[in-house]
């Protein structure tokens, strides 16, 4: 009997592992030549063409154009479906944080205010959970960012189907993050004290920050020194993490939103020559021209948002995409909800869509916009020839949160299987209440 309920016990485990998210593997590399066929390719750069064909072998794009017949290949025939680029979170804390209230989980964040050598890439956990969720809504690609400090560390950007962080790496180390000290006079938090309910710093807060400012400024003088020596008697390990800024091998990343402290970032740039992107940027409309003029691009950092001052417009957050546009600013949008992590980044691009852009803008914006300004663009944001084949099936519209549906999904022509965590609880509880 004991035999009996130790068999069946085993079986019942065997079916629960092999259905579990652990068993999802990555791909294996394509070995056959594919040809989606018959369908309306979004290209990513505004092109759209109708009953169009996209062709991959090795993992890269071989050719895009009107559906024609074609032998000796895999035809997936996509009649009635969209072909789309796969999209790109510009900032993400993903593989990084798993619950963020279970301090175990989370690996973002170095101890001390000036860490440009810490490296997030190294630290990214192929294994999330999150992870699969994102693929299922179109996120191929992810930047990996570190937080905390000032000057917090390097970010890399990786694909979302790996079996360790040196497969994951797309683009390793490509920008240093810079998180701009508040020059925003405000009370504190609930109660008034503080964020975390402990007592404020004494004195002047926006003092406080430019001085913090300018010992960044210090260090990067000095860091530009090292630089230009031939030789060192020491290496300097802090030095060394930023050098490829001065080389503009690496984006600066400043973290800030309000008109004064993007005015530093663009002195940041003037002063040392940095390639400057801003990260969050929620009042960068007010100075769209200025940043046009200083080459300086934009990530948006979360648009379902309140606008940042109570004056403002309260759908300023929606419109600011259009404002930039217009302006020819080199922007992306990005999706930094800790609640739904990240997985709404389509829907973003959508609500763009519906204050100003058009459709095809707002997919570059969560596309070919971000990896130009992650450095990948050469290899992915769009379908076009010689190109990762990084692409999405979808079954409706995808920055429509009515019609996403997505039905395939290729990581360098590698097809993904499509299983999470939701999809399986989703199917438990159907099972539970007997709607299967």
């Amino acid at each position: 009997m004991k035999r009996i309920f130790f068999t069946i016990l085993m079986g019942s485990w065997i079916v629960t592992s092999v259905s579990a998210q652990e068993t999802v593997y990555p791909a294996p590399a394509q070995a056959q030549t594919i040809a989606l066929t018959n369908a309306t390719v979004h290209v990513g750069n505004g092109q759209v063409i109708e009953n169009g064909m996209v062709l991959f072998s090795k993992g890269k794009i071989v050719d895009v154009r009107p559906t024609a017949a074609i032998a000796d290949v895999k035809v997936i025939d996509c009649k009635g479906k969209h072909i789309y680029p796969g999209l790109i979170l510009s900032q993400s804390n993903v593989g990084l944080v798993e619950v963020g209230s279970v301090r175990a989980t989370n690996d973002d964040t170095e101890l001390g205010q000036m860490n440009p050598n810490i490296r997030s890439l190294v630290a990214y956990n192929t294994d999330s959970k999150v992870t699969n969720t994102l693929r299922n809504n179109g996120i191929l690609l992810a930047n990996i960012t570190p937080d905390g400090g000032i000057l917090s560390g390097s970010s890399s950007v990786v694909q979302l189907d790996a079996w360790n962080w040196e497969d994951a790496s797309y683009l390793a180390d490509n920008g240093i993050h810079f998180r701009m000290p508040s020059l925003m006079l405000r009370g504190g938090g609930r109660g008034g004290f503080g964020r975390f309910g402990g007592q404020q710093p004494t004195g002047d807060p926006v003092k406080r920050a430019l001085d913090q400012v300018e010992n960044v400024k210090v260090f990067f003088r000095e860091a530009k020194a090292y630089y230009q020596e031939g030789t060192h008697e020491e290496t300097n390990l802090k030095y060394e993490a930023v050098k490829g800024l001065f080389s503009k091998k690496q984006k600066f990343f400043v973290h800030c939103n309000i008109v004064k402290e993007m005015l530093i970032a663009i002195d940041f740039a003037k002063e040392f020559g940095f390639d400057v992107v801003i990260v969050g940027g929620s009042e960068s409309y007010q100075i769209a021209d200025l940043l046009k003029q200083n080459n300086i691009a934009v990530v948006l950092d979360q648009m379902h948002n309140l606008p940042t001052m109570v004056d403002d417009d309260v759908d300023q957050p929606y419109k600011t995409p259009a404002a930039l546009q217009k302006a020819g600013v080199l922007f992306a949008i990005n999706d930094d909800d800790g609640n739904t992590r990240q997985r709404n980044l389509a829907f973003n691009a959508g609500t763009a869509a519906a204050y100003g852009l058009t459709k095809e803008e707002a997919l570059a914006a969560v596309s070919l916009n971000a990896a130009k300004i992650l450095g990948v663009a050469e290899k992915t944001g769009s379908i076009e020839t010689g190109k990762d084949a990084n692409l999405l099936v979808c079954d409706g519209d995808l920055l429509d949160m009515r019609s996403n549906i997505i039905l395939q999904a290729f990581i360098q022509g590698r097809e993904l299987n499509l299983t999470d965590k939701h999809k399986q609880l989703y199917e438990r509880y159907k099972y539970k209440y007997g709607l299967k």
